[in-house]
């Protein structure tokens, strides 16, 4: 199976700004802090794909079963099902200013209607987030690709999907008095790098996975192509 690297997930940033973390503060002194009128919204849209070397009817058997993959190729995010469809996820540790965090999100992989999976936010219980709100939506599709490898008969498929993503959060007010664009401006690009870097190991480790799992040869230089995110 999959090699288990635990990689920390802190995304520091140098920019003397604020990072997703500098409104969750677990005191309640910093708690006090936090301004209940008005929040700040950030967005990401992003689009990638996997190849997988195999039909797409093996492909979506594979997706279907999500329960026997999710959460070991979602390491070292921590995973707790919900229900049939459901999965509760830390996203991992996130800190600046002496801050620290560690967002946690409901989503649901919901069967494909029409040949599209979509994945969305659904509510944890008894979960409250301190001071932010996710909205996760994603929408897959499996597309036969043609395998350009010389003298070779392998089926191809493409793994495509979106996402839109935005996350709402109450910052403490000194971050409130920062100039609007400046914090808009950073929390977006903080949020595209943490967007990448956690698709990017995700993607790698489901090629991997599911390569071992049908015991099909998985090409070294079998990578993701058309990456994008605005």
């Amino acid at each position: 199976m999959l090699s288990r690297d635990r990689e920390y997930q802190s995304f520091e940033t140098t920019d003397a700004v604020m990072s997703v973390t500098s409104s969750f503060v677990e005191t309640e002194d910093a708690l006090s802090e936090v301004s209940v009128l008005g929040t700040t919204k950030f967005y990401c849209r992003f689009q990638d794909c996997m190849e997988m070397y195999a039909p797409v009817g093996t492909v979506a058997e594979y997706l279907n079963n999500h329960s026997s993959w999710f959460a070991c190729c979602a390491e070292p995010m921590k995973v707790q099902p919900l229900g049939e469809y459901g999965y509760a996820l830390v996203i991992g540790r996130f800190g600046s200013f002496g801050y620290e965090v560690e967002p946690k999100i409901g989503l649901e992989l919901l069967p494909p209607n029409e040949g599209i999976y979509r994945i969305h936010t659904i509510p944890i219980p008894e979960y409250q987030a301190p001071g932010y709100d996710v909205d996760y939506h994603a929408a897959l599709q499996l597309v036969e690709a043609a395998n350009h490898a010389a003298n070779s008969s392998v089926e191809v498929t493409r793994v495509e999907w979106e996402l839109d993503l935005t996350v709402d959060i109450h910052f403490p007010r000194f971050i409130q008095r920062l100039p609007k664009s400046l914090v808009q401006s950073t929390g977006d690009r903080l949020l595209h790098q943490i967007v990448r870097q956690v698709s990017r190991r995700l993607t790698r480790k489901v090629q991997e996975d599911f390569h071992q799992s049908f015991n099909i040869p998985f090409p070294i230089k079998c990578k993701k192509h058309g990456v994008k995110s605005h």
